[in-house]
Formats: C-alpha cells, structure tokens, sequence
C-alpha cells in the first residue's frame, strides 16, 4: 500500500470546504479530531483506506506538533497534490475557531466589570478542570510503565524547583536521553509505505527552514518577528498533545510580562469551548496583547495572524520534512526509545503546569476547589462535552460560586 489509494485528486475548494465542515463542527480536543477525521475521509468520503490512515495517524502522533492538525494537513497534502491542498485543508479546519477567538480577545478587553471578572474566573477554573483531565488521561498513555513514570516525575520536579523557560526545553531533551536508555521496548510494526507528493529535495528544504526559523530573535517582541518567534518557538517542542502548549506559552507570553496570567488562563478556558485544534488559542493571546497595548484594529488582526502562523508553521514544516523519510525512520529503535523518554518528559511539564500557573492562579478557596472538581469529574466520569463544561463552570463563576 502507497500512502492509501485516492480514485482522483481533489481542488483545494473542495478541500477547504470538507474541512471547514469539521472546523465548525469538530468538538471534543484532539482524540476526537482523529475520529471525526477518520469517518469523514476514510468510511464517508474515501479519501484515503483504513491502512493509510493508520500510518499517516503514526507519522503525526510520533511528530512535535498538533497532531490533529498535521494530519489534516497531511491528507489535504495527498488529496490535493501538493502544498495547495494541505493549506486549504488547514485553513478549512482551523480559521472558524481562530476567527471566533480572535471575536473574544476583541469582547474580552472591553469586560472589566465585576461580572466580566467574575466571567473571567470562571473560565479559569475550566482550566483547572481541563489541564487536570489532560494529565490524567495522558499518564496512562505516556508513562504507563515505571521508566517512563520517573521521567516524568523527574521532569515535573525540576521545573517545579528551578522556574526558567529554559529548563522546560532542557526537560524535554533529557527525557529524549533518558528514553534512549530505559525506554527500548519494540518499536512500532510498520503496516505499509507512506510517501506522498513530496519529494527529497521538497523535503530538505522545509527542515532547513524549520531550523532557520529558530534564528529569529526573541528580543523586540512587538517589533514583529519577535512576536513571531515567541509563539514558533513554543509550537516547535510540543510533544504528546495540544494541552503542552499551555506551559511553553506561559513561559514566553506570561513569565516575561506580555500577558497577565488572568487573561492567558481565560483565553485557554474559552478556547475548550470551540470546534477545532487547541492551537487557535495562538489567535486570542496574539490579539489580546495587542489590543492590550491599545494597538490599532488592523494591528490587532496582524498580531493574531501572526501568532496563528507562528504556532502551527513548525510542526507543518516537520511534517513536510520527515513524509519522505518516515518509513525508515519509524522502524529505528533509537528514534521510538528517543520519542517515549521526551512524551514523558512533557507530561510532567504539563503536570507542573497545573500547580503553576494553572492552579495558583485560578483557585482562591474551597468554593473553587468545589467547582473545579466539578469540571474535572464531569469531563472524566460523565464524559460531558467539553463545551458544556465551560458554559456551566462559566455561569458559575458569574454566580459569585
């Protein structure tokens, strides 16, 4: 099988429109996107079969970046033919929640009130909620062995003691370390051969630049391509899901003064509660700090487009990069020890994340705790749609609970 079968290639407007079907429709976080994908383009439409999906579905799990996203891309990539099909299917599946975060960034400035604070906490405590059901869902997936479990300890631990930004990327890079060492199990069973229409050359490129990117200085962050830089830099080392960006953003957006912790943590809660990836959250910070800074409109839309492209690039570009080398890369036993070891090493970034700032910021005293444990229990046990839990633990937050 060569990268699934496809009866003819498709035009980037029927692309666009297929995944703007699920970019308005697509609830529920990342898992859910995989599920949405796989009905819409392997049962109903036939797209791609069940074994191409499969070995598309590893190449992006094994990737940095939002999975969800690279693989809509990537099938996008092969249904189109080119890097054409791949941006409308992109755009298709991420512009409505980009475009509706950017609406609530706008509304957002203009609530200072006590019910627009009280707005506010609420949605922070839907952070609490939702980063506490992502590390538990994610230890049993990354850390279900006592190796990849100390890991994480360790790496929690170390950026819970020494809070720099740095720390989190040396985190990641040890936990690689580590999981070349204790983290040898059998690699992944190969089921096929992805290629697609990339070639070698196509490919090399797109890694060069992907390492060109990091050049761009973080100093002068409203000069533009620090803006830039900051949210690349975040998108490029997120490993094992969408909810990591939550730490690495902190880190260069709340930690240097951009952003007031309130205001991050309520953009995260809001972006729970609408279709499509988790990333969108990039357009809300872009335009929150901009309109912050009582920049103009046109800057305001600037700075979110800014964000959105500086998150979702990296992991787009690996992509690109790695589809031509992935059928020889995947079967390297260094490259899966490698992989599980920094997996582990962000869930315990992502679980320091919910003591701090998750935790510290939004939590003022039992009654939060209460509601917090609500959201928590709601999403876990009842499995309620996350959209649900922001409404409810939204309002509740307005009713002074």
């Amino acid at each position: 099988m060569i990268f699934g079968r496809c009866m003819r290639a498709g035009s980037p407007a029927e692309i666009f429109l297929a995944f703007l079907r699920l970019g308005l429709t697509a609830f529920g976080g990342p898992i859910a996107h995989l599920g949405y994908f796989r009905q819409e383009f392997v049962l109903r439409r036939g797209w791609i079969d069940e074994p191409g999906y499969a070995d598309l579905l590893a190449l992006c799990q094994f990737l940095p970046g939002p999975a969800s996203s690279q693989l809509g891309f990537a099938l996008g990539l092969r249904r189109g033919g080119g890097i054409l099909g791949g941006l409308a299917a992109w755009a298709g599946f991420t512009l409505p929640s980009a475009l509706l975060l950017l609406v609530c960034a706008l509304v957002a400035g203009r609530m200072q009130g006590p019910l627009g604070q009280a707005l506010l906490h609420g949605l922070q405590l839907v952070a609490v909620a939702v980063v506490a059901q992502a590390v538990w869902g994610m230890t049993r997936s990354l850390a279900p062995d006592r190796p990849r479990a100390g890991i994480a300890l360790a790496g929690l631990c170390l950026v819970l003691l020494v809070p720099q930004s740095l720390v989190q990327l040396g985190v990641i890079a040890l936990g690689a370390l580590a999981g070349l060492l204790l983290c040898r199990q059998a690699p992944i069973t190969a089921t096929g051969h992805v290629t697609g229409p990339v070639s070698r050359r196509a490919a090399a490129m797109a890694l060069l630049l992907f390492l060109l990117l990091f050049l761009i200085p973080r100093t002068g962050f409203w000069g533009g391509l620090g803006h830039f830089s900051a949210f690349y830099r975040a998108g490029a080392f997120v490993f094992g899901g969408g909810h990591v960006v939550l730490p690495l953003l902190q880190a260069r957006l709340v930690t240097p003064g951009f952003l007031g912790e309130h205001d991050f943590l309520a953009g995260y809660g809001l972006a729970q509660a609408v279709p499509g990836p988790l990333f969108t959250i990039a357009a809300y910070l872009g335009a929150a700090m901009a309109a912050a800074s009582h920049a103009s409109g046109a800057l305001v839309l600037a700075a979110a487009g800014i964000a959105l492209a500086g998150i979702f690039l990296p992991g787009l570009l690996l992509l690109v990069g790695i589809l031509p080398f992935w059928d020889r890369l995947r079967l390297h036993p260094s490259a899966q020890a490698a992989m599980r070891g920094a997996n582990a090493a962000v869930l315990g970034l992502l679980g320091a994340a919910l003591y701090t700032p998750v935790w510290t910021s939004a939590v003022r005293g039992p009654p939060d705790v209460a509601v917090a444990a609500t959201g928590f229990l709601l999403l876990t046990v009842w499995k309620a749609p996350p959209w649900s839990v922001v409404l409810l633990l939204a309002a509740l937050g307005m009713a002074g609970v």
